[in-house]
């Protein structure tokens, strides 16, 4: 069997990167609600982009949940809407914002362009 020539030797395959903004390991408190649930979950970020999260969990989100919440960047809270991306059971959650209220979206932007 003939192999084309910059595939020979290959073991793996390079996956294309997904996420549209870097992200920033950056500790910050976050207060979710899994949409449908009034108990808060308290935690904080292990990173953090313009485009979502990850949150450390014990008792993690199903995945495709619907979260809103709240992120504290300086002691402000930036009150969100998003969707667990990701599941890790016993660890955490990867979140993608789908709305971010009011002036969020330039406060975080700001707080992570002056980690940079």
């Amino acid at each position: 069997m003939d192999f084309p020539a910059n595939q020979i030797g290959q073991t793996s395959v390079t996956h294309p990167e997904r996420r549209t903004y870097p992200r920033f390991p950056v500790k910050v408190q976050i207060e979710l609600y899994e949409e449908g649930s009034d108990v808060p979950i308290h935690s904080e970020t292990t990173d953090l982009s313009r485009g979502g999260c990850y949150v450390q969990l014990s008792l993690t989100l199903a995945l495709g949940a619907y979260v809103h919440g709240r992120l504290w960047i300086n002691s402000s809270p930036i009150r969100f809407r998003g969707r667990v991306v990701t599941r890790h059971p016993e660890f955490g959650n990867g979140l993608m914002f789908l709305e971010l209220e009011g002036s969020g979206e330039q406060i975080l932007a700001a707080y992570l362009d002056a980690i940079v």
